[in-house]
């Protein structure tokens, strides 16, 4: 399903030793791209942020005052803001690979954060089976647009990948369509925010850096090399996964100004400041080498926040569960000429969508022999029309590593949720527009309409292929 070309570059990259690669792969990228011939200036630069667990009340645009997000809120002054935008999944792995192939977690049977192998001994259901790797037989959003001319990087997180920090080399971001990964691997989370970060694709450079600067320093200079032609960054931050480790000047800022409703732990407040600095540089850049109107932006989260840090009020639970508090997340789109400044969207959309909304805004399509489960944003986008589409779906028939969440499935319709569970065949079904924090449950009221939804979900399911729970352990004797 790859091109000739991609091939070729794989075994051209796998003749080559890992630790000359690390090296010279960011260098032959760099210096290949400022050779290249500028193309059309119709296809738009794409810059993809990927904030790693922050939640959707984690900035100021998103009404918490408690955390200062300045960058992120003038974004959202000169793009669009959407209200209803969801996770493919609680966790992160799924909603990545949701990103990069255009499929949904189900069908791609990649339902949980890799390595993904939590099992229950107390009677309740053992998760389904999962990949432990983003196969290479799915054709990327990186190598579809290769094949449009745009350069293409990945800097930060990966987690496509199992077998501990390093992985499994061959499923790399260099392997899957990304002519520049710069700290991609297996990992979940860095061992260290500073300098020695011990992240195995990342070469330490100054003691005591911080992991956001770094990063942005990077994507600065990728793309002013990249400014002739157009090119695609995915600056996927580890940011603000844990561990929690902030710059001490913010941190104070942040101690002084003491917890409370929107901010748990003040450690958090300052990652989430300076991760907004970070982005803030790399915004800047855009402007000041005048690529602003052919830049396409995107910023979002790839999951709820974490309960331990962030205040996910007042919508329920956290990362690693199916209410709105592990699943919806933060998104904001400024793309000049397309997307009108100062909006606000309020239809339920998924980061299974980017996949075509980029091949569009590219000028490509979608494989039509090759499922794809999102929709393209662009009406949205423009405000010209909606989506076909009147459901989205959601599998999470897995642990998440705290082993307190219930195996299930969601589906929202409208203003409709529901949620059914596995370990009872039970079912919730939630009104989002009256009761956000999904306190009343209505399907005993509604039970035509849990039935109708659940007819729904069950439909899906069965035509993603998607993998199902495993009956419980017979208790130890």
């Amino acid at each position: 399903m790859h091109t000739t070309a991609t091939s070729s570059v794989r075994n051209r990259l796998c003749t080559v030793g890992w630790q000359l690669s690390l090296t010279i792969l960011a260098a032959f990228a760099i210096v290949a791209t400022i050779a290249a011939p500028a193309a059309s200036a119709e296809k738009p630069n794409i810059v993809f942020v990927l904030i790693d667990d922050l939640g959707w009340m984690d900035l100021s645009c998103q009404g918490n005052r408690r955390i200062d997000s300045p960058n992120v809120d003038r974004l959202a002054e000169q793009g669009m803001r959407f209200t209803d935008a969801y996770a493919a999944a609680p966790v992160c792995s799924p909603t990545r690979a949701s990103i990069v192939t255009g499929k949904s977690p189900a069908r791609l049977h990649l339902t949980t954060h890799l390595p993904g192998r939590f099992f229950p001994k107390d009677g309740r259901p053992q998760p389904a089976e999962i990949i432990e790797d983003l196969p290479l037989e799915h054709v990327t959003v990186a190598e579809r647009l290769k094949e449009a001319g745009y350069a293409t990087a990945l800097m930060g997180k990966w987690h496509l990948t199992t077998g501990g920090g390093l992985g499994k080399r061959e499923f790399y971001p260099d392997r899957q369509g990304f002519d520049v990964n710069l700290g991609g691997c297996a990992l979940g989370g860095p061992p260290s925010y500073f300098d020695p970060y011990r992240i195995p694709t990342l070469e330490n450079r100054r003691p005591g850096e911080y992991l956001p600067d770094r990063f942005a320093d990077e994507a600065v200079d990728y793309i002013r090399a990249n400014r002739h032609r157009p090119f695609m960054l995915f600056l996927w931050n580890y940011t603000v996964h844990w561990p929690m480790q902030a710059k001490e000047d913010v941190l104070a800022k942040y101690e002084k100004r003491g917890l409370g409703p929107g901010l748990k732990d003040a450690r958090y407040g300052a990652m989430i400041e300076s991760m907004d600095a970070a982005f803030g540089r790399i915004v800047a850049a855009i402007d000041e080498l005048k690529l602003t109107e052919r830049t396409l932006i995107v910023f979002m989260s790839d999951n709820g926040g974490f309960d331990g840090v962030a205040d996910n009020r007042p919508l329920r639970e956290s990362k690693g569960y199916l209410y709105e508090g592990g699943i919806r997340v933060p998104l904001i789109v400024r793309w000049p000429g397309v997307v009108r400044p100062g909006t606000v969207c309020r239809e339920p959309v998924i980061s299974t969508d980017f996949y075509p909304t980029l091949l569009a805004a590219a000028g490509l399509a979608p494989d039509g022999n090759t499922p794809c489960d999102g929709e393209n944003l662009t009406p949205l986008l423009e405000q010209t029309g909606g989506l076909k589409r009147t459901e989205i779906f959601f599998h999470f028939p897995n642990y998440a590593w705290h082993m307190d969440n219930r195996l299930g499935s969601a589906v929202r319709q409208g203003e409709y949720k529901l949620i059914e569970y596995f370990d009872d065949n039970s079912v919730e079904l939630y009104n989002l527009a009256e009761d956000l924090g999904e306190k009343h449950d209505l399907s005993k009221q509604m039970p035509e309409k849990a039935a109708e939804l659940k007819q729904k979900l069950h439909a899906w399911r069965a035509e993603s292929g998607a993998l199902m729970p495993r009956p419980a352990l017979a208790p130890e004797p």
